[in-house]
């Protein structure tokens, strides 16, 4: 009986040793490979340039088999958007960053790039903490989690956990926002779904776009991965909805 191979590993997605390896249960590895099989299935990996910032999801630009930078804490966004500028040969230019690096110490660069209509897309894994350091609590914490600086959980005396993907789908410059997940095969597709709009968006050079991925987190959340896949459906999304927040042809 003939078998038909339905998946296989990305051709863009590389295997060599990463300097920190994602842990178990970790989805910023999934994020890489919606990454590349967007890029793939687009016929842009040419053209494509990724830009790293600081943290777990770093590894990332490590992990793939086309141009990729890494830049200081926060300010991928600034970088991309000069990559944009500089280069003469069209590039496809993305970053990734986490919620920490993204929507914290790097607000300023992130909503600046919007205001300015900057043709890149951001792809940001939101884990709802600072993974890297020691599971703290992050902008996207939300009210009730668990951290090492929230050992009763986050309450509102602290603030409320930042919407990233409708914050963002409410600047002008913004082309395109979504936030989607891999809690199942189908959410998994609609998420690369988002990805490949995102860019499309960027070829079709209408503006900024933007996806929120909420990404699990096994060591920091101390659950297993297949526990953190049932909190993030039954919890985070509760907070975090999915779905497409803006999509537009032409800014205004």
């Amino acid at each position: 009986m003939l078998k038909e191979k339905i998946v296989a590993r990305p051709a863009l997605w590389t295997l060599r040793p990463a300097v920190i390896p994602f842990c178990q249960g970790c989805q910023h590895g999934t994020i890489a490979r919606v990454i590349c099989e967007a890029i793939e299935e687009m016929g842009i990996d040419g053209r494509a340039i990724l830009i790293g910032g600081v943290g777990c999801h770093a590894m990332i630009s490590f992990l793939v088999d086309f141009d990729a930078i890494q830049v200081p804490h926060g300010r991928a966004p600034d970088i991309a958007s000069a990559v944009k500028h500089v280069l003469r040969t069209e590039p496809i230019v993305l970053t990734i960053q986490g919620d920490g690096d993204c929507i914290a110490i790097g607000t300023e660069s992130l909503i600046q790039a919007a205001a300015r209509a900057e043709r890149i897309t951001v792809i940001m894994a939101n884990n709802g903490n600072y993974g890297t350091t020691g599971g703290q609590m992050a902008p996207t914490t939300i009210i009730g989690q668990k951290t090492t600086t929230t050992p009763e959980g986050r309450d509102i005396t602290q603030g409320f956990p930042i919407h990233a993907a409708e914050l963002m789908a409410g600047l002008k410059g913004t082309s395109y926002s979504a936030r989607g997940a891999f809690t199942s095969p189908a959410n998994y597709r609609r998420t690369k779904g988002y990805v490949k709009t995102a860019l499309q968006k960027q070829i079709d050079n209408v503006g900024f776009s933007f996806v929120e991925i909420l990404s699990a987190c096994p060591p920091n959340w101390h659950l297993s991965p297949l526990k953190c896949i049932e909190w993030i459906d039954k919890e985070m999304i509760l907070e975090f909805p999915l779905g497409e927040f803006r999509n537009v042809d032409r800014l205004e």
